[in-house]
């Protein structure tokens, strides 16, 4: 599968080469391809799946999260422009899980979590 803005691998776990390929949801990253062309903004992706071991081995990770699921990334981001056009792209693309980091977004798509915005501190 090919998308005009990510590569498959930008989404690998950084332990475990070519792990995106077989464990993301390539509707996840289609939504996220929509979302990177209506923001306008390039997002640099810090967090794609994660294994069991990578996600136990980070420090405020928690022990259910999307990433093991390939329905979630971080971006990094450290500006509020940059921070609001991805977020009203996210919005208008039906992501409704949204955290924000001082330096990055995290977006997914679990519909077994209650859509929410949070803050991470």
């Amino acid at each position: 599968m090919e998308w005009k803005y990510f590569k498959i691998e930008e989404f690998d776990d950084p332990n475990v080469e070519g792990s995106a390929l077989e464990n993301m949801d390539f509707n996840f990253i289609n939504i996220l391809n929509k979302v990177r062309h209506e923001s306008g903004v390039t997002m640099r992706i810090t967090s794609g799946f994660r294994t069991q071991e990578t996600n136990d081995a980070l420090e405020h990770s928690v022990p259910n999260s999307s990433h093991l699921k390939g329905i979630a990334v971080d971006i990094s981001c450290d500006n509020g422009i940059d921070r609001q056009k991805i977020i009203a792209a996210a919005i208008k693309n039906k992501i409704y899980r949204i955290g924000i980091g001082k330096s990055f977004i995290h977006l997914d798509s679990d519909k077994e979590k209650n859509n929410s915005i949070w803050l991470y501190s």
